[in-house]
């Protein structure tokens, strides 16, 4: 498995020593527990979504990891809705690391493999636009997203009230078209005595 070494900017937020190298690689089974545990202090925060062990096993080729020092710093996914369309979620960096720039190295892995999957286009729901917007993200409707996105929405406890902002980021020309309306009309579905 390959992974790429990168050094942290002059003046970064890692400690003292601002020239610790970074690797970025793919997740591994043995950093889930790791991942549950950082991803899981946000979702308490009600900063992102929980997630279990058993669902990062199943999509663990869905993450990258970055490590500082043999430890994990920081994680993020990139899930597949449709076959242009891709999604960075989970994306989380250790207290310590935050604002040495994991977390752009994290997105940018990701963007990498989005094009090397010929996606067009990467989206993100955060509350961190200005983040997003730094590595080339706009602000946009949740319309313009994939219907198939707001599946995870149905389970989230702030479903009826989000208050996450959408930003995509083109990574080739398409056009855009608004998702259908979520859930109109209402199906009824038949209720089963026995």
């Amino acid at each position: 498995m390959i992974a790429e070494t990168i050094s942290l900017d002059e003046g970064s937020a890692v400690e003292e020593d601002s020239t610790r190298p970074v690797a970025i690689r793919k997740a591994r089974m043995q950093d889930i527990s790791v991942m549950a545990r950082l991803i899981n202090s946000y979702a308490n925060n009600g900063i992102m979504l929980p997630r279990n062990e058993l669902d990062l096993a199943e999509g663990v080729r869905d993450f990258t990891v970055a490590e500082i020092d043999g430890k994990l710093a920081g994680c993020a996914a990139l899930h597949f809705y449709t076959p242009i369309a891709g999604e960075v979620r989970s994306l989380a960096v250790a207290p310590e690391h935050k604002g040495a720039g994991v977390g752009r190295l994290l997105v940018e892995a990701l963007e990498r493999e989005a094009r090397e999957c010929d996606l067009a286009t990467l989206f993100a729901f955060t509350y961190v636009p200005g983040f997003f917007i730094k590595l080339g993200f706009d602000q946009v409707d949740r319309g313009v997203l994939p219907l198939k996105a707001w599946k995870d929405c149905l389970s989230c406890p702030k479903f009826q009230n989000c208050d996450e902002i959408a930003m995509l980021k083109k990574l080739r020309q398409v056009e855009l078209k608004p998702a259908p309306a979520l859930l109109e009309p209402f199906v009824q579905l038949p209720v089963v005595r026995g």
